[in-house]
């Protein structure tokens, strides 16, 4: 078939390769003039299973509470005049209920779990580099209560065969020495050795250009207009192509894989996916031979920041902002990057140098992607991954190529239009397996 993926991010190249790979041929068009500018550009660089849980949870209400009012907390309630925010919000609070919680985390774990999989089998078939590291993931606490709850969830992981252990402060430092600063403060970890990280945006520049030896072909700076229906079926994308000039993109099948913009393109045919932009924020340091910054990825719990080593540069990464499409940088929010990166790691680089990225994480309220076929047959998405992109991306694309080819995913979860149907057959609406209705 003739495929269109709108969205050359992380997900839409995934989703592009394996569908070229499974024989299709695919036209990727994105805004942008190259590939992963937008959120994939300088996210927290975590290949991160073992932090399969949510944000819903059943601690977040507390923590949410416990940070209002401040400017710097690693999540910040912007209110707007708009329905769909609170409505997000209040469905956040309902996936806080600890049997939702449970679910969403056993479902986002199979995924995650499965993708890292596919990444790695990736890796070995084309040999792409993008400054990973295979040095495995340390979560670490200052708070005992916190510790303790993530110990009895990784116990739940490792039934599930995750090498997701406990350790003790001085472990963690043994785990990563550049800890040491901060020892006095550490009263435990969870380390999972399988984890990974790597840039995202360098695997996606690299994956592209393999995709486009493959013969996927590429529009860059183009921008969606609409999608256009008739009779129950998609029948083009309207674009605005490089010269400003409308343009139909026609094919056998269409992707949308464009984060957080996903719904205000499917909203007008009548697609609802529960997808909600949070903004997020990264500090680029680069390190010079001397420098004191972690070799192994680090999670700070206290901050919900990440800590990725990528070659000779420190990415610091996270806190989530609810503040609708406003994409604009908070100098607040950017120093408390810099306030705890240089308390954790004094000697990591030099602040005058850091670099500062902010974009917007297509994120769900329960934290599972939405994947799948939508009520029209040769309509699909590949959106709502939230903190976890990078973790699921591989496993994503391939899952969509398997849809979209007429096959079943080889990962339980919960795809879009899946249970309901034979793989390949009906055009009846189908059912949005996390939330009980159709889009």
């Amino acid at each position: 078939m003739k495929v269109v993926v709108l969205g050359a991010g992380l997900i839409g190249t995934a989703s592009a390769w394996y569908l070229a790979r499974a024989g299709h041929e695919v036209l990727v068009a994105d805004r942008q003039p190259e590939p992963a500018l937008e959120t994939s550009f300088a996210n927290g660089g975590q290949i991160s299973v073992g932090h399969s849980e949510p944000w819903a949870n059943p601690g977040a209400p507390f923590r949410l509470l416990r940070w209002l009012g401040r400017e710097d907390a690693p999540l910040l309630f912007r209110p707007q005049l708009e329905a769909s925010q609170w409505i997000w919000g209040l469905k956040f609070l309902l996936e806080c209920l600890p049997g939702r919680a449970r679910r969403n985390t056993a479902r986002a774990f199979a995924l995650a779990l499965y993708s890292r999989e596919v990444l790695r089998e990736l890796r070995r078939e084309t040999g792409l580099e993008y400054d990973q590291a295979t040095r495995g993931i340390l979560h670490f606490f200052d708070n005992a209560r916190e510790f303790e709850r993530a110990c009895r969830a990784a116990e739940l992981l490792r039934r599930e065969g995750l090498d997701s252990l406990p350790k003790t402060p001085q472990q963690c430092v043994m785990i990563e020495p550049a800890l040491a600063h901060a020892h006095s403060s550490i009263v435990g970890g969870i380390y999972t050795a399988s984890d990974e990280s790597g840039d995202a945006r360098l695997f996606t520049c690299g994956l592209a250009e393999r995709a486009r030896a493959a013969g996927v072909s590429y529009r860059y700076s183009v921008n969606v207009c609409g999608i256009e229906v008739v009779g129950g079926r998609v029948t083009r994308v309207v674009i605005d192509d490089e010269a400003g000039i409308e343009e139909s993109l026609r094919a056998d099948a269409y992707v949308v894989a464009m984060g957080s913009y996903s719904p205000l393109v499917l909203r007008p045919v009548g697609v609802r996916v529960p997808v909600y932009p949070v903004k997020g924020y990264s500090m680029t340091l680069p390190l010079q031979p001397g420098d004191e910054a972690p070799e192994v990825s680090l999670t700070d719990d206290a901050y919900k920041l990440v800590f990725s080593r990528l070659g000779a540069r420190l990415r610091v990464a996270g806190t989530a902002e609810l503040a609708g499409y406003d994409t604009g940088m908070s100098e607040v929010r950017c120093q408390a990057l810099v306030r705890r990166t240089f308390g954790l790691f004094p000697k990591a680089g030099r602040a005058s140098e850091a670099q500062f990225w902010t974009g917007l994480r297509p994120a769900t309220p329960s934290n599972l992607p939405s994947i799948g076929r939508t009520r029209y047959p040769n309509l699909y998405v590949n959106t709502g991954h939230g903190t976890l992109g990078w973790t699921m991306a591989c496993g994503s694309g391939r899952a969509l190529a398997d849809l979209v080819s007429g096959r079943r995913p080889e990962v339980d979860f919960p795809f879009l239009g899946l249970a309901s149907r034979h793989i390949s057959g009906a055009t009846k609406p189908q059912p949005d397996l996390s939330s009980g209705r159709s889009i």
